[in-house]
C-alpha cells in the first residue's frame, strides 16, 4: 500500500517543435508542476498527497496531462485555476472535475 493517499503525474514531455501532437512541456506543464507542488505544501497535503514529473504519458495532443492515482483519472490542465480546482475538488473532497477530463477517444487507439 502507498503511503499516498494521491499521486499526481503530470507529463512534462518534450517533442520536436514539428510534432503534431505538440507537447506538454510547451504548453506550460513545468510551471504547472511547480504550482502543484507548491499548493500541495501550502495545504499541508505533503504526507498525503505526491506531484511527480513524468515523461511522456502519449495524450500531448490534449495536454498539460495530468493522471491521479489511485484512481487512474486523466485531466486535461491548462491554467493553475484548473490545478486549483483539482486540488480543491478531487484531492481534498474526493470529486472528479469533469469539466476537465481528458476526452477518452485516446484510449481507443
Amino acid at each position: 500500500m502507498s503511503k499516498y493517499k494521491h499521486h499526481l503525474f503530470i507529463c512534462t514531455n518534450r517533442r520536436p517543435v514539428d510534432d503534431p501532437k505538440g507537447c506538454c512541456a510547451t504548453k506550460g506543464a513545468d510551471d504547472l508542476r511547480a504550482f502543484f507542488k507548491e499548493e500541495v505544501a501550502k495545504r499541508g497535503l505533503k504526507k498525503t498527497v505526491r506531484a511527480n514529473q513524468a515523461g511522456c504519458l502519449d495524450t500531448c495532443e490534449f495536454g498539460p496531462s495530468v493522471v491521479v492515482y489511485p484512481e487512474g483519472i486523466w485531466y486535461t490542465v491548462k491554467t493553475r485555476e484548473d490545478a486549483l480546482e483539482i486540488i480543491e475538488k478531487h484531492l481534498e473532497k474526493g470529486e472528479i472535475v469533469e469539466r476537465l477530463l481528458m476526452p477518452r477517444s485516446w484510449a481507443k487507439g
